[in-house]
């Protein structure tokens, strides 16, 4: 009975996976390590980008160097890279900077564990340590941030900071000043309400980076139709998402017998009859401009022309939406109670050229913080790129505006808190203390791969920064990577968000805690294919 009990039982159906215990833990680590060591070479203002081949018929290539688009573009296979990949997504969408750092961090945390694993140091011990390494390391961001928020004028600058140290590791970096102040100029617009719906991006190639402008209005990349006025003033806008298009006959899958060609004129003219009764209805609303989601045909058209009303087809529905957004109206499919429709104001609509395209500008809206980024480049590559590091650059200012504080960046934070870390883990008796100094040699690798990113030597650097951070005078020394020296941050005007910065440290921890306590992987038995004995 005793031999008996003792063989194998496999519970699993036919197919399925199971890996236990180290290999479980080791195959959870190569993973994760192997996803932090495909970002880590952008990070920092001298990272490299990296180029995305798509795998259709296109071939669409990506030029980036932000660490949420490559992951986000990249298949995995692997559980616990699928877990950082969702991390960094968290991370884009939670405050749109530091997606690099996050996965950075955590992939150095499960590095630090596979060694301290190695020495036979239990997971739940290793948790615990860096649980309160977490801790204190948030306290002493917390004790640094500074808050600028009563005094207008150096909030303003803080933002400016903010901005070019985003765009410093980005492609933009070349032209931050002048994308910085766009940016900043953008946002403020808002009044702090942070909706970035409000802030349109344009890309139009041609020029150069330095031509990208900050237009006061709303811009929208369609044309007006053929006969209307190209220039409206004080105009009330009705924006529908309706069929425009049965002016011709449309019976699908069913057969109209007649006896001559008459009777299909008489059917064309009752559709056309249709069709006026619908525009009469719309006109009704005593308006002077119609923008359609949808298309609107020749006949349609002809009829606004000649009742003296713009006519917009085709708006995209995110342009659609935002444009309903900004006049203050309501997206219409139905116009029988003209009484409860929401009209769209704005004071002037006219025709502008940018490039060699024409697009429709809208100035006076409603909601007077719209505004429209107009970017432009030699590339569809660059163009993108560009949008994507303003978008990061204007997600992360929308966010300190919501929270005020900042802290230093230049691997002046992460010191700052491997330092408090260092000094819990030299008064914390036991194993726990391992796991806190091992917390602490993470946090200093990021500086130490933003030094090798810039081709400087890293150990003398770090070395000298935790040298001045030990001193207590070094509280805002971090990394110079313009001159490859370490530097004041303050001077130096290098100001990260201190929220950013928070969730990265949260983030990346508790990703790294998750992977840490898995001991089992069990894969599902893949699905069989039936063939198919109906095909259409």
């Amino acid at each position: 009975m005793a031999s008996l009990s003792m063989a194998p039982i496999n519970i699993f159906k036919n197919g399925a996976d199971e890996e236990k215990a180290e290999t479980a833990r080791l195959s959870s680590f190569i993973g994760a390590i192997a996803i932090g060591d495909l970002v880590k070479s952008t990070l920092g203002p001298k990272g490299m980008d990296k180029i995305l081949l798509g795998g259709g018929k296109q071939g669409l290539v990506t030029v980036t160097n932000d660490g949420a688009t490559i992951l986000k573009s990249i298949g995995v296979d692997n559980p616990a890279a699928k877990v950082l990949v969702d991390m960094s997504k968290v991370q884009d969408d939670e405050v749109g900077d530091g997606t690099t750092s996050v996965t950075v961090l955590a992939a150095e945390l499960l590095r630090e564990a596979e060694l301290l694993i190695a020495k036979k140091i239990h997971p739940q011990t290793i948790i615990s340590g860096w649980r309160k390494a977490t801790q204190v390391a948030r306290d002493a961001l917390r004790e640094a941030a500074v808050d600028h928020s009563n005094d207008s004028a150096a909030f303003q600058e803080d933002l400016l900071n903010i901005a070019r140290t985003t765009l410093s590791s980005k492609l933009l970096t070349h032209h931050k000043a002048h994308f910085s102040q766009l940016a900043v100029d953008a946002v403020m617009r808002l009044k702090g309400s942070g909706d970035l719906e409000a802030i349109h991006i344009i890309k139009k190639l041609g020029g150069s980076l330095t031509d990208s402008y900050l237009d006061e209005g709303f811009l929208l990349d369609k044309k007006i139709g053929v006969n209307q006025p190209k220039r409206m003033e004080n105009v009330n806008i009705l924006i529908a998402n309706t069929g425009m298009d049965t002016d011709k006959i449309k019976i699908f899958g069913s057969r109209v017998r007649v006896d001559s060609t008459a009777k299909v004129a008489e059917i064309e003219m009752a559709e056309k009859e249709k069709m006026k009764e619908k525009v009469e209805r719309i006109l009704k609303h005593g308006i002077n401009c119609f923008i359609n989601r949808q298309l609107i045909y020749n006949y349609p058209e002809q009829l606004f022309a000649q009742a003296g009303v713009m006519a917009i087809e085709h708006a995209d529905f995110a342009g659609v939406e935002r444009l309903a957004l900004v006049t203050g109206g309501e997206i219409t499919s139905t116009f029988d109670h003209p009484e409860l429709v929401k009209l769209g104001h704005c004071k002037l609509i006219e025709e502008v050229m940018i490039g060699e395209d024409t697009l429709i500008h809208f100035s006076g809206v409603a909601m007077g913080e719209a505004c429209t980024i107009v970017l432009r480049g030699a590339t569809q590559q660059i163009l993108d790129e560009a949008e994507r590091s303003l978008h990061d650059a204007l997600c992360v200012l929308s966010q300190t505006i919501k929270e005020p504080r900042t802290v230093y960046g230049g691997g002046c934070s992460e010191m700052l808190m491997a330092r408090v870390v260092t000094d819990l883990a030299n008064r914390t008796a036991g194993k726990e203390a391992v796991a806190m100094e091992s917390f602490a040699k993470a946090l200093r690798m990021l500086p130490t791969i933003i030094a090798d990113n810039a081709g400087y030597d890293s150990a003398d650097l770090v070395a000298q920064l935790r040298a001045a951070h030990q001193d207590n005078k070094g509280g805002t020394w971090g990394l110079d990577m313009n001159e490859g020296t370490i530097g004041n941050m303050a001077e130096l005007g290098i100001t990260e968000s201190f929220q950013v910065k928070r969730q990265v440290l949260l983030s990346a921890s508790e990703a790294a805690e998750m992977i840490l306590r898995v001991d089992n992987i069990i894969k599902a038995a893949p699905r069989k294919r039936v063939p198919d004995h109906h095909p259409c």
